[in-house]
C-alpha cells in the first residue's frame, strides 16, 4: 500500500535531549526526523510529537521543535507504547476518524518505543509506516532486530525518500518545488 497525504498522519516519538546523546546515528536521525516535519507542514499533514517523562528525560530536541514550530500536538508519556497513553491514543483515534489512518513513525528508541508503538497501532487496525532512517537505538543490532521484527508484525519499513514522494504523487507542483530542497 503506498501512503498518501489525505491519509497519513505523522508520529515523532521521544526525540528527546537526554535520550539523543546516546543513540547511533543520532545526528541524521534528527535531520531525518526535521525532513519528515517539514514535508509534514508542507503538505498540511497532522503531526503529533510524544515526550517519554520530560521531566526527568527534558523536551523535544531544539532542532525538531524549532522545526515544528506551532504544527503539532506535543504529549507527554510514560507508557512505552504511544498507543497505550491514554491522550496519545485519543489523538492518534481522532485523525483515523478523520481519515488518517496511516501513521508514519520517526524517534527512539527503535527497538523499545517505536516498536511497541507501531505494533500496537497495526493491532488496533491503523497501517504503521516505521521509517527506517528517521529511527535509531543505542545500538545498530536494536534497531536492526526492531526493523525486522516490525515487517515480521505487519509495519511497513520505508525510509524518509519513500514517504516524501509518496506524498506528493507528482512532481511539478508548487509543493513539489518546496520539498525538493529536503530531497537534495
Amino acid at each position: 500500500m503506498l501512503l498518501t497525504r489525505e491519509k497519513s498522519q505523522l508520529l515523532i516519538v521521544d526525540v528527546q535531549d537526554k535520550l539523543l546523546d546516546a543513540m547511533s546515528g543520532k545526528g541524521r536521525l534528527v535531520q531525518r526526523c526535521v525532513r519528515l516535519v517539514q514535508a509534514a507542514k508542507t503538505l498540511d499533514i497532522p503531526i503529533t510529537v510524544s515526550e517519554q517523562y520530560p521531566q526527568g528525560l527534558g523536551p523535544t530536541v531544539e532542532s525538531i521543535r524549532w522545526a515544528l514550530g506551532n504544527s503539532a500536538s506535543t504529549l507527554s508519556k510514560v507508557e512505552f507504547s504511544c498507543a497505550r497513553n491514554e491522550a496519545l491514543r485519543n489523538r492518534l483515534d481522532e485523525l483515523r476518524r478523520q481519515g488518517r489512518q496511516q501513521v508514519v513513525i520517526g524517534g527512539i528508541e527503535s527497538h523499545v518505543c517505536v516498536m511497541q508503538t507501531a505494533i500496537d497501532l497495526e493491532n488496533s487496525g491503523f497501517d504503521a509506516f516505521v521509517v527506517a532512517d528517521a529511527v535509531s537505538s543505542r545500538s545498530k543490532t536494536s534497531k536492526r532486530l526492531a526493523l525486522s521484527r516490525l515487517a515480521k508484525a505487519g509495519a511497513d519499513i520505508v525510509d524518509s525518500e519513500m514517504v516524501l514522494f509518496e506524498w506528493l504523487g507528482r512532481a511539478g507542483t508548487p509543493e513539489f518545488k518546496e520539498l525538493q530542497a529536503l530531497i537534495k
